[in-house]
């Protein structure tokens, strides 16, 4: 709606997770590299938490793109499930059909051999299998049990599945709680995603708006940037939305201060 009253080839500050926009912070490449570090690691939990719009999911998609051939991805976006909708949900992304007569549903023991044969064929062909569970602060107790029986899955050399969890703060809490020891055990990498700074606010405003592809002088001043990160906490997601509001809005005068500085950020 705006990009062409700044010459842009598209609108920079899109909510949506693109990893073409993936600002990396200095937290950000060592979340990323936590991610990566666990699918390597043979087994076991890798947790990445952080606040509502910090950039979980965006790193996560960055890292998709970053998985080594022969890694097989099961990718659950919809957390709030019973432990057999989680175990079906689960073998359907791996393509695991478990064997039963069409006059009975499958059982969880059905759904977990299915599992097993699908993951050991993977490895058998020299690959590795991986568990993605997105806002997984929303688990169910037995639900995480479940899914600390499943990293059990094993050959004499190895686990069959790494399980990569990624929620918010709460997510910390609850496997800090008594009765998760064993799961918080089984936890090889962790890494929790702070705010940005305000320089780092400022650099990921450049950072978006260069991709979209500004030619010209940053449409915001020291001040509005200043005020920008004040307002967002240094939450990215909150940025964007500050930044898009502002830019729109500024595209929307039709005056002569259409291409000054946007120093009148969020009146």
């Amino acid at each position: 709606m705006y990009a062409q009253h700044f010459g842009l080839d598209r609108e920079p500050f899109s909510i949506a997770p693109d990893p073409h926009y993936l600002f990396m912070s200095e937290r950000h490449r060592e979340a990323l590299a936590h991610l990566l570090y666990g699918v390597s690691a043979g087994g076991g939990f890798v947790l990445l938490t952080g606040a509502i719009g910090a950039g979980k999911t965006t790193i996560c998609r960055s890292f998709l793109e970053q998985i080594p051939n022969g890694c097989r991805v099961a990718y659950i976006f919809n957390p709030k499930l019973t432990v057999h909708e989680l175990l079906g949900s689960i073998c359907a992304e791996f393509g695991a059909q478990p064997q039963v007569p069409a006059t009975r549903e499958p059982t969880l023991k059905d759904y977990v051999d299915a599992l097993n044969a699908a993951l050991l064929a993977t490895h058998a062909q020299g690959g590795s299998s991986v568990l993605i569970i997105d806002e997984a602060q929303s688990l169910a107790p037995d639900v995480l049990e479940q899914l600390r029986l499943l990293t059990n899955l094993e050959t004499n050399e190895r686990k069959l599945l790494q399980v990569v969890l990624i929620g918010q703060p709460e997510l910390r809490e609850m496997l800090a709680a008594p009765e998760m020891q064993q799961l918080s055990q089984r936890v090889i990498a962790r890494y929790h995603l702070d705010a940005l700074q305000a320089q780092e606010t400022a650099l990921y405003i450049r950072h978006r708006m260069t991709v979209a592809g500004l030619r010209g002088p940053l449409p915001f001043d020291a001040r509005a940037l200043s005020r920008i990160h004040r307002l967002a906490r240094g939450v990215p997601r909150r940025i964007n939305l500050l930044c898009d509001r502002a830019l729109l809005g500024r595209s929307e005068e039709h005056t002569s201060e259409l291409q000054s500085p946007c120093n009148l950020v969020c009146r």
